[in-house]
């Protein structure tokens, strides 16, 4: 199956950005609405994977500083296929934008994956939605994209 990742804007594409991640955060993984948008929304870079037939599939952002997240996947579309296309697309952008580093908010158990993919730790773990959470910093000239399939 062939993805393709767009670039989004928020103020035009919110409806069905919103409908993934209401889907996969609001419903399955069962966060609350209000953690799940923020004023992040409105400044952040949207990316948006359709399939080879138009279907939206997946999204992600990645902010002004460089922190990807929001990474919402259609359950019957997890693969590494998506993931590679979303986050090329996400990496694209910040290196358009000048960004050395991006960043991810990551629960504990991906402290590892997420250092096998050329992230370190930064800071100390924080609740966020009543998860804990890790935050983990890479460069963009270190980052592998390797298997890469980080959430939310």
């Amino acid at each position: 199956m062939t993805f393709i990742a767009k670039n989004v804007d928020w103020g035009n594409e919110q409806h069905k950005l919103k409908k993934i991640r209401e889907k996969v955060f609001v419903c399955q993984w069962r966060i609350p609405a209000e953690y799940e948008f923020d004023h992040q929304d409105s400044i952040a870079f949207h990316v948006l994977v359709v399939n080879e037939h138009n279907q939206e599939v997946a999204t992600g952002r990645i902010t002004p500083s460089g922190e990807i997240g929001r990474i919402a996947v259609e359950p019957e579309f997890r693969g590494p296929e998506v993931y590679q296309a979303l986050f090329n697309a996400l990496l694209n952008i910040a290196r358009q934008h000048g960004l050395q580093d991006v960043l991810v908010q990551c629960e504990l158990e991906g402290v590892n994956y997420y250092q096998q993919q050329g992230f370190r730790p930064v800071g100390t773990v924080f609740m966020d939605a009543g998860v804990a959470r890790q935050g983990m910093l890479c460069s963009l000239k270190d980052f592998t994209l390797e298997r890469v399939e980080l959430t939310h």
